[in-house]
């Protein structure tokens, strides 16, 4: 019988984070003692799925994540059941949902007329979105950059009417599926102009999960010098198994807000090949390891990936979900 058959979950939880403490505090100094994470699965993680996943399960999903010690739970997108199915339930989704004090719900709106329709539901925040590729624009909202931007001037304006916070999606940031590789100078710019058009806060994706750490370091260190560092979070999707590196090197260039999906759900309807999200227990369990709090329940956020998995029949994605399950 190997020796970790008979250890428990807690016991060895506890010893793989002595091992994965820093060694050089030294070389770690520049970390930051806290993370924001962002919990995304509940709509970029299920919005891809194929089989409709119940308001139900939806809802219950949300409560769990509530539980966790999460700040902030994207939970639905306001967008024509035309363009995403899985996401016609949204209203009711939010209006059903256990809502928790300290607890941000957000969700995504594509115009201005979602925005009033999320707003009617008692979101908190609401998050709109462009890219720094051209043709993904296109084929993802059906316009170009500019005009994607100029689409959300009235969403930003009734945004501030409303004294509601407006978070803005850059996707592609590394690489799109019909354009290739992205200059950071690209990305700068769309950063820069959502959050000097009201966006407080700047999420910029590998939207097909195809860059390195190299990668990483020298597009956050591009946008940073147009849009404050604390201001600028970072999302990516773990389709070459980079997540984790380019999240910790993004983390070292400043960046202390992480946008993740619990179980590692998700995709992009319209980047083809495009794998889930970064696990966010994966992305906790890293983060812990490094003395950096997130004030999340880890052994909580795993059974609501477990539970999400299960209802969807899925395979948990995250390493860490799948690595305790075998104790």
């Amino acid at each position: 019988m190997p020796a970790a058959a008979g250890m428990s979950k807690n016991l060895l939880l506890s010893i793989a984070k002595c091992f994965c403490r820093p060694r050089n505090s030294r070389a770690l100094s520049a970390l930051p003692s806290y993370v924001k994470i962002v919990e995304v699965g509940p709509r970029d993680g299920l919005q891809n799925e194929k089989e409709i996943v119940s308001t139900a399960t939806k809802v219950e999903f949300v409560n769990r994540l509530s539980e966790c010690g999460l700040p902030v739970v994207e939970v639905t997108s306001f967008v024509s059941p035309k363009w995403v199915p899985q996401m016609a339930d949204h209203a009711e989704v939010m209006r059903q949902i256990s809502k928790h004090q300290g607890v941000i719900y957000t969700a995504l709106v594509p115009n201005l007329k979602g925005f009033h329709a999320a707003i009617e539901t008692g979101v908190n925040e609401v998050a709109i979105f462009s890219a720094a590729s051209e043709l993904f624009t296109r084929k993802n909202i059906n316009c170009s950059i500019e005009e994607s931007l100029q689409r959300f001037e009235s969403v930003l304006t009734a945004a501030k009417e409303k004294n509601v916070r407006v978070r803005g999606y850059v996707s592609c940031v590394l690489g799109c599926p019909y354009e290739g590789k992205i200059s950071p100078e690209a990305v700068a710019k769309v950063a820069s102009r959502l959050f000097k058009m009201g966006c407080y806060e700047i999420s910029l994706g590998d939207t097909i999960g195809v860059g390195t750490p190299g990668d990483v370091r020298t597009m956050v260190d591009e946008v940073k010098k147009h849009v404050p560092v604390e201001n600028l979070a970072i999302h990516c999707h773990d389709t070459y198994g980079q997540a984790l590196a380019n999240i910790l090197v993004a983390i070292e260039a400043g960046i202390a807000i992480v946008d993740a999906s619990a179980a590692g759900l998700g995709g992009c309807p319209y980047a083809k090949g495009a794998s889930g999200n970064v696990a966010t227990e994966d992305v906790v369990y890293m983060l812990h390891g490094l003395n950096i709090h997130t004030g999340i329940d880890l052994q909580k956020l795993m059974a609501a990936g477990e539970f999400i998995s299960h209802s969807i029949g899925k395979r948990n994605n995250s390493k860490v979900s799948q690595a305790l399950s075998k104790l």
